[in-house]
């Protein structure tokens, strides 16, 4: 019996001893595997960068008359210390200004858009624009493809999505980790309808300004009617094809129709011509695009 007690105590003991051993790596977590893991940790890669960096530290600008300043200050001439993409002025504190400060702005920002541009000639001013070896690159162009001396002569919307993917594949080929910020084409009909009313802009659309949509500005007959409406669904045709390939470049942002759902007032148009943004225009671009880029999420 002795010998019984002396058996069933040694096994006791040595069950016991195992179901201690066992909760005392319960206790410290499991010490072996809490040694594989920290061992993995300390080996694991740190996760990638974000692609869109909302600091970047250089701005290069293309597109046409809006980022140029156009009658902005004086009639028919560019004005491109307000632009809201580059622009000097604290008046309009420029996107350029908000990212980088004022002085550094002045070094380090670039304006290469030209009042009349159509979305074919921003290819070359990408090429531009990239030898300059900016952080990120703004678009904004569109709306010269819609105002054009009749509806038949408006860009069409094949022709318009190959431009864009050329301008894209240009800054690609030479700065593949570039970032761009695309601007909508803005609202044409509701600058109409906000213009027509001033005796002096109608007289400045006279010369030739955006004649689809401007041209006998106090005519609503059917046919005016019908000739507004196509050139504003050629705009929105127009944005879609921005939204859609920008969406395609992991380090392109689209603005999700900001410019182009922007009510611009009287306040925000120019007093020379009652179509193009005036400085208090370009301030508001500059704040949308400065929200657009900064957002950590598009």
């Amino acid at each position: 019996m002795r010998k019984r007690n002396r058996h069933v105590r040694a096994v006791l003991a040595g069950t016991t001893a195992a179901v201690l051993g066992l909760a005392g790596c319960d206790a410290l977590g499991g010490g072996g595997a809490e040694g594989s893991s920290g061992a993995h940790a300390r080996g694991a890669k740190p996760p990638p960068a974000p692609l869109w960096d909302s600091s970047p530290a250089s701005v290069a600008a293309v597109g046409d008359s809006i980022t140029r300043g156009f009658d902005a200050c004086t009639v028919l001439a560019d004005c491109p210390e307000v632009s809201w993409a580059t622009g000097s002025s604290a008046e309009v504190n420029s996107l350029a200004v908000r990212l980088l400060g004022p002085a550094k702005a002045r070094t380090h920002s670039w304006n290469h858009a030209a009042t009349g541009a159509r979305m074919a000639d921003v290819p070359a001013q990408m090429a531009r624009a990239a030898a300059e070896k900016p952080q990120l690159v703004t678009v904004m162009a569109g709306a010269n493809d819609a105002c054009r001396n009749s509806t038949a002569a408006m860009t069409s919307v094949a022709d318009f999505r190959a431009q864009f993917q050329d301008a894209l594949g240009t800054l690609r080929r030479a700065l593949p980790k570039t970032q761009v910020y695309v601007m909508s084409v803005p609202d044409l009909k509701r600058l109409w309808s906000q213009g027509r009313t001033n005796v002096l802009g109608k007289q400045v659309w006279k010369l030739g300004l955006c004649p689809s949509m401007l041209g006998d500005a106090d005519a609503l007959d059917a046919a005016a009617t019908l000739r507004r409406n196509t050139v504003q669904q050629r705009v929105e045709a127009y944005n879609s094809v921005l939204k859609e390939v920008c969406a395609k470049d992991a380090r392109c942002r689209f603005d999700g129709g900001a410019v182009y759902a922007f009510r611009f007032g009287t306040d925000q148009l120019s007093h020379w011509d009652w179509f193009h943004p005036s400085k208090d225009g370009q301030a508001r671009l500059a704040e949308m695009a400065y929200r657009g880029v900064t957002a950590k999420t598009p």
